[in-house]
């Protein structure tokens, strides 16, 4: 079982000839809304790999649209509290040349409280999976801890000051290249020296480095023609997770968390371009042809 306590988000996406100058009032050109948030897109990696999962977080009355798409794409409500407060949310301005402006209110997600943390441990085994896109991390790393679940930490949007307590206290640290390099400026050391039991960096194209208690594996990425690059990195952290939590086979989990973000981004969107774990499969078969 994987216990996510993940940020819920709508981004509101707005296309524009131009991003606004200070005191510009523009006209936007089309206008899209889409299920994100950090959390939430791993959760629904995890659920389309076949992972069991409860998903932990809040979100306002402002919700429920939301929750409607985490069900569509799997992901159960269950441990999702609602608040008085708005929903966790963006609002995105991309331009002509596909330049952007982003402001993000974290809303909900960032209301957790110990009380709910509390209820969603009740019962749980496995893994805790959580991010810095909520409140309260280090209660959950101490809580999970107290529950006898396993922790793994996505170390992102990165914040020195939330990652280097939790370095000793983390199983699985999952960073992307420039969040590990950022981790090393920070602590003087290479992040494969920190002696986490598993490391896992994303590289983008350059595929991905995996160290489970010393052992090193790498997986090259799989060549495809990307349109929409936005969430491929939870994609491959809860694709990864998933798979390594059924089978503790942790090149073969690799494999199929490259296979599943190369197909995602090959599609618009975040969570609803996340594949299932046929077309994971169906995708790895076509690469031995």
């Amino acid at each position: 079982m994987i216990t996510n306590f993940g940020s819920i988000n709508i981004d509101h996406v707005y296309q524009v000839t131009n991003l606004p100058k200070a005191g510009e009032t523009l006209s936007a050109k089309s206008y899209a809304r889409y299920l994100g948030g950090k959390g939430v897109n791993q959760s629904v990696a995890i659920a389309k790999a076949g992972g069991t999962l409860r998903h932990v977080g809040a979100v306002g009355a402002d919700g429920n649209w939301a929750l409607e798409q985490m069900a569509d794409n799997g992901v159960g409500d269950e441990h999702v509290t609602r608040l008085d407060i708005a929903t966790g949310h963006a609002i995105i301005y991309v331009d002509d040349s596909a330049e952007n402006q982003i402001v993000i209110l974290g809303g909900a997600n960032t209301a957790l409280t110990e009380q709910i943390i509390d209820d969603a441990l009740m019962g749980a085994t496995g893994w805790v999976l959580f991010q810095n896109e909520t409140n309260m991390i280090d209660v959950i790393a101490s809580k999970g801890t107290d529950a006898g679940c396993k922790l793994a930490y996505a170390a992102a949007p990165f914040s020195k000051e939330h990652a280097l307590p939790l370095l000793d206290k983390v199983d699985l640290l999952a960073v992307n290249e420039t969040e590990a390099n950022d981790l090393a400026d920070a602590t003087g050391r290479k992040v494969e020296d920190l002696g986490v039991p598993i490391l896992l960096v994303t590289k983008g194209s350059a595929g991905a480095d995996l160290w489970v208690d010393g052992e090193y594996f790498h997986q090259s990425a799989f060549k495809v023609d990307a349109v929409d690059t936005t969430g491929a990195g939870d994609t491959f952290l809860g694709s990864f997770l998933a798979q390594y939590d059924e089978t503790n086979d942790p090149a073969g989990a690799l494999q199929y968390a490259t296979a599943a973000s190369a197909i995602q981004v090959t599609r618009q969107g975040a969570a609803n371009a996340i594949p299932n774990k046929k077309e994971v499969i169906k995708f790895l078969e076509a690469q031995k042809k």
